[in-house]
Parts: structure tokens; sequence; C-alpha cells
């Protein structure tokens, strides 16, 4: 009798675990990834393996831009997307796109802790329950040809990975074109962009040496990615599972704010040694880049609305 019910025990735990899929777009490598990585882990401790997460990455259980739609979906429990991807949807993701609204990472936290209320508000109400969030390094130019200003710019095909990208492109007299981190090296050996403003960190996760030979360390804007869960797949857990994976995502966040500054000089350095000549841009080019972040904060104020313009002085201090 006494094994009879340790068997069914035992059934009854393994019908209460729960094995999930997780989808993001960035490599094995990439500091997100690692991290992730690292907060599935302690998500499976911390419940005793009640949840266990099986990380997709490289956009290969869905492509970017279907990654946070297969999630309010249920087609995946959770998954990882650039939050500014959404602006189209709502313009407060955008925010943190924009060119030299932040200055540094002091700036972004204040930022971010401005926006997630709103940002939480609104995947709520689609049926998504929003983790955590971590920041990339600065974003830089990456050119194959040296640029003093943005006249230099003005006819370059421009790899566009959100709609702020492709409006800066178009502000600088570029062509702005979309392509996602994981066709970088092959959007630029066909011709199909010339320049890009991202990361130290995806330049070399696509060997940007291989393709471009300046990066002009221009610092132009921290965007974050964020991670995130149906809410189906939430509620499903036990209020212990739910704490756990809360605490766990905290964690993740923590750590990730700090990855992502480490990141940041190892990435500037490994391009350096890679033979790119990593650049400080020139006054005129900075002055370029800033007046067309002026343009383009002025146009996100007339789109984002009460709500959005409110979350911007709030970050701002009034």
């Amino acid at each position: 009798m006494k094994r009879l019910v340790t068997a069914l025990s035992l059934l009854a735990l393994g019908a209460l675990a729960q094995t999930w899929n997780m989808a993001t777009p960035y490599p094995p490598g990439n500091f997100h990834t690692q991290n992730i990585l690292q907060f599935v882990k302690e998500v499976e401790e911390a419940t005793g393996g009640r949840v266990r997460i099986t990380v997709h990455p490289g956009g290969s259980l869905f492509p970017h831009p279907q990654i946070l739609p297969a999630v309010r979906n249920g087609q995946v429990q959770m998954g990882e997307v650039l939050m500014s991807l959404l602006a189209n949807e709502n313009p407060l993701f955008n925010l943190d796109s924009i060119p030299f609204v932040v200055s540094g990472y002091e700036d972004a936290w204040r930022l971010y802790q401005a926006q997630r209320p709103e940002v939480e508000k609104w995947l709520a109400q689609r049926g998504v329950v929003f983790l955590y969030a971590v920041p990339w390094p600065p974003q830089g130019l990456y050119t194959k040809k040296p640029v003093n200003s943005a006249q230099d710019l003005k006819g370059l095909r421009f790899r566009a990975y959100n709609p702020a990208t492709a409006r800066l492109a178009e502000l600088l007299g570029m062509t702005p074109v979309q392509v996602e981190a994981a066709d970088i090296p092959q959007a630029f050996a066909t011709g199909i962009v010339e320049a890009m403003i991202t990361s130290p960190t995806t330049g070399v996760d696509s060997q940007a040496w291989d393709f471009a030979r300046y990066f002009y360390d221009v610092k132009a804007w921290i965007p974050k990615n964020m991670v995130v869960i149906g809410r189906r797949a939430f509620e499903s857990l036990s209020p212990q599972d739910r704490e756990a994976l809360l605490q766990a995502a905290k964690r993740a966040e923590e750590r990730g704010w700090k990855m992502s500054q480490e990141e940041e000089a190892k990435a500037l350095k490994t391009l350096a040694q890679r033979g790119m000549q990593v650049v400080k841009p020139s006054p005129q080019l900075m002055a370029d880049l800033k007046k067309a972040g002026e343009t383009m904060i002025l146009e996100w104020q007339r789109q984002a609305g009460a709500t959005g313009v409110r979350v911007y002085r709030q970050y701002l201090g009034r």
C-alpha cells in the first residue's frame, strides 16, 4: 500500500511539472541569451524541477517580429523581444531608441523606471506578463568608409531594426532597409545595406570586421530587451512557483544590467582587436545626429499622447 501511495505521489508531481519553450532572436553566445540561460536554470532549481524551460536562441523557433504574437496566443510560453519593435503599436516602446534621450546607463535606468508601469499595463491588457528588461550597450555607427558628418551618409542603404532607426535613416538622407540581427552579415555582403547603428555586442555577434572598417562610438541610445510570459502559463503555476519565477526575473534584471555595462568595454576591445577602427565621432557628426534626435523626440511627443508625454516628463523630473 505504501508503495502504491508513493507511486501515485510521484505521478501527481509529474503531472504538475511544466515544460515550457522560450523564444529569443539572439545567438547562444550573446550576453542576453546567457543571462536568460542562467534565469531558466534558477527557475528550475527554485521550483524543484516543476518548471523547466527550453530556450530556443537565434530566432530558431520564431522570427523576431513573431515572438510576442506567439506569446500572446499561447504558441510559446515565454519570449524575449526588443521593446522598440512594438513602437508601431504603442509609441511608448520607442522612447529608449530615440537618439540622445539618455546619455548613459544611469539615465537609461531612470527612463526604464518611468516606462515600466505603463509597459506592464499595456502588455497585461493583451494577455502578457512582463518579467524584466535588460539594456543593450550604447549604440554606435558602423560604416565601410570614413564619416565626418551626415553629408557622408547621404544615399547609403541603412540597416533598420525598428521604426526609430528607419526614421533616423530618413532624416539623415539614407534609405532604411529592415534587417534582423541574424541577417546582418549577408545583408552587408550582398550590398543590401552599407551602414548601421547598433551595439558593439551585435557587431561582435555578426563579426562586423568582415564587412565594415569603422565603428563610431556615438552612444546614440540604449535600447532594452524585455522578457515576457503568457498570462495563461503564468497563472497555471502555483503561488509558490509564481513567486520563484518573479524572484528569478528580478535577479536576472539586476545581473543583466551589470552584464551590459561589462559587455560594452569587452565588445569594443574585440572590435579593435579584430582590425576595426573604433573612432571618436567628429563634433559635426555628433551635431548632425543630435539634430535628428531633437526632431525625433518632438515627433514622438506628438504621437505618444498624454500618457507617453507624462512618462517622458517623469523621466526628465518635470
